[in-house]
């Protein structure tokens, strides 16, 4: 069986290598904050002082961090990943980052004799606890084929996508969707509590016709029950907004929706909203019209 390390333990990572631990994978971790690992050694996992003796020690080793910079650090930095790479080791990287950092990795993970996926996944923390995500994959196709047991132990469906890159270019095309469909579902709750229109009834009304979203199906209980606790936050909403705001730019491409999604995340941001759900945006709306939305 394969020796699986996972670096990154948050919202998404810390249920992910939970799941390939019940199933019975050796598996090694490392994370920043070492305390987010005691639930998985105390489970039976390997810790690993560092990326390099993870993947020195790994067939196939994930990643699933925050942002480019600090995949950027934990692959290329002082003890990291690349300094233990070797041939046979496969690193899936589940990351939400730009399409060049993906290609950047992969060219020099292959200098090494390894190879590299970039697998971004959809379907939040629910998903993720549940075994049930979705993952866009770049890459070489006969690497994704070799790994498709683990796509199948953490997920419900995985796509292949294209060459190095192509994963997290459909991740970034994604979210853009997901971020502009939130605020939709944010705008439409808004005037309709401004028309004094009970909330739930409304929010029933949505799911039940033309107007239903996944986002209106994952989002709208919790805005009315103003349960803003992370599923997928804000501010990481916005980064990947911000990824897409780049690619637009680079292929000359006005994405006028995709401009003002971005500003209205960033005002959630300015008003100390960043590391609750993305849902929290919903309290932009209601500061302009001083008024609260919720279940009645």
């Amino acid at each position: 069986m394969k020796t699986i390390g996972f670096i990154g333990l948050g919202t998404m990572g810390l249920p992910m290598a939970s799941n390939l631990l019940k199933q019975g994978y050796p598996l090694i971790v490392h994370n920043r904050t070492a305390s987010k690992a005691d639930p998985l050694i105390a489970a039976g996992a390997q810790w690993a002082t560092s990326p390099a003796e993870a993947s020195r020690s790994a067939d196939v080793l994930f990643t699933n961090v925050s942002n480019d910079q600090i995949l950027l650090e934990v692959v290329f930095g002082e003890e990291g990943i690349l300094q233990g790479a070797h041939p046979g080791l496969t690193v899936i990287d589940c990351s939400t980052v730009s399409p060049e950092t993906s290609r950047r990795i992969e060219a020099e993970l292959a200098s090494s004799g390894s190879e590299f996926l970039d697998a971004p996944v959809t379907g939040s923390k629910p998903a993720a606890i549940d075994g049930t995500l979705v993952f866009m994959v770049g890459g070489k196709e006969d690497v994704f084929h070799d790994h498709a047991d683990l796509f199948e132990t953490l997920g419900s469906k995985s796509v292949y996508m294209g060459p190095s890159g192509s994963g997290s270019s459909t991740k970034i095309a994604h979210n853009t969707i997901v971020g502009i469909n939130a605020l939709a579902l944010a705008e439409g709750m808004a005037l309709a509590a401004k028309a004094n229109l009970d909330p739930e009834k409304f929010l029933g009304i949505v799911t039940s016709g033309a107007a239903n979203s996944r986002q209106a199906e994952l989002k709208g209980d919790k805005i009315i029950d103003r349960n803003f606790d992370v599923q997928f936050s804000l501010q990481l909403m916005l980064k990947d907004l911000l990824l897409a705001n780049d690619q637009t730019s680079k292929f000359q491409l006005p994405l006028p929706l995709l401009h003002a999604a971005s500003t209205l995340y960033q005002m959630g941001l300015g008003k100390g909203l960043g590391e609750q759900d993305l849902c929290s945006v919903i309290q932009c709306y209601e500061e302009w019209m001083n008024r609260k939305i919720e279940r009645s």
